[in-house]
C-alpha cells in the first residue's frame, strides 16, 4: 500500500473497512491506515516515491521493478533496478536479493555470474522466499544433491509454491524422489491451501481472471 507501506494480500483488499463505531466505509480506504485510495495512478506514484524517501524497502524494491519493466514512466534501466533492488535488500526485503539473483543468473545489467546468483537466492531463501528457496533447490539439484535439492523444494512446497511440488512429483516419476517425499510434500501444499483459502480472495479471483492465489 502507497499510503502507508504495508502488504496487502488480494482477500483483503476485498474485505470490507469499517470505522470506529463498526459501520462499513462505502469509499475505498486502506484496511491498514484507513487512508482513501489514490485519485489517480500518477497520485499512487507520488506516494510511493515518499515511501522511498523515507526509505521504505518494498516501495524502494517496487520502482525498481518499473525500471527493470521500463513501464509506468519509468525508462527501462537495469543498472537503476539493480541499484534500487540492493538498497531495498540492504534494509531487508528478501525479495531484492531475489531478483538481484536473476539479474546474475541471465546477465540482466551485469555480467552473467552463477556462484551471485547462488548467494543471492540464498539470501532471499533465507528472508522466506519461495521462489529464491525453489532456485536454490534447483542449484543443488544440478549438482547432483538430489536430497539437498528435495529439502529445499518440500520447504517452498509448504509455503505454497505449486513449481515445487509439480518438480518434486517428477522427480518421484524418474526414481530421483521417493513416494514418502512426494507425499509430505503434498500434505504440505494441500494444509497451506486450507489456511490461506476465503471467501474474500475467491471474490478476488471472481474479479480477475488472469488472477489466483494458490
Amino acid at each position: 500500500m502507497a499510503c502507508c507501506g504495508k502488504e496487502i494480500c488480494s482477500g483483503c483488499s476485498y474485505a470490507p473497512v469499517y470505522d470506529n463505531r463498526g459501520n462499513e466505509v462505502a469509499e475505498k480506504k486502506c484496511a491498514f491506515c484507513r487512508s482513501p485510495d489514490p485519485e489517480s495512478y500518477e497520485k499512487g506514484i507520488e506516494r510511493i516515491m515518499k515511501r522511498v524517501e523515507k526509505d521504505d524497502p518494498i516501495a524502494i524494491y517496487t520502482i525498481g521493478n518499473y525500471y527493470k519493466d521500463g513501464r509506468n514512466g519509468y525508462p527501462q534501466d537495469y543498472t537503476k533496478a539493480l541499484e534500487l533492488w540492493h538498497r531495498a535488500a540492504e534494509l531487508g526485503y528478501a525479495d531484492a536479493y531475489c531478483c538481484i539473483g536473476y539479474s546474475y543468473e541471465f546477465g540482466r545489467g551485469v555480467k552473467v555470474d552463477k556462484k551471485k546468483a547462488k548467494h543471492n537466492f540464498e539470501q532471499a531463501a533465507m528472508g522466506g522466499d519461495v521462489a529464491a528457496r525453489h532456485n536454490v533447490g534447483v542449484s543443488e539439484e544440478k549438482k547432483g544433491n538430489t536430497r539437498k535439492a528435495i529439502k529445499h523444494y518440500t520447504i517452498a512446497v509448504r509455503n505454497g509454491h505449486d513449481v515445487s511440488l509439480d518438480t518434486i512429483q517428477k522427480m518421484y516419476s524418474i526414481g530421483y524422489a521417493t513416494k514418502d517425499d512426494y507425499t509430505t510434500a503434498l500434505q504440505s501444499y494441500q494444509v497451506y491451501l486450507g489456511e490461506i483459502k476465503s471467501k474474500q480472495r475467491d471474490e478476488a479471483v471472481a474479479a480477475d481472471e488472469g488472477y489466483r492465489y494458490y
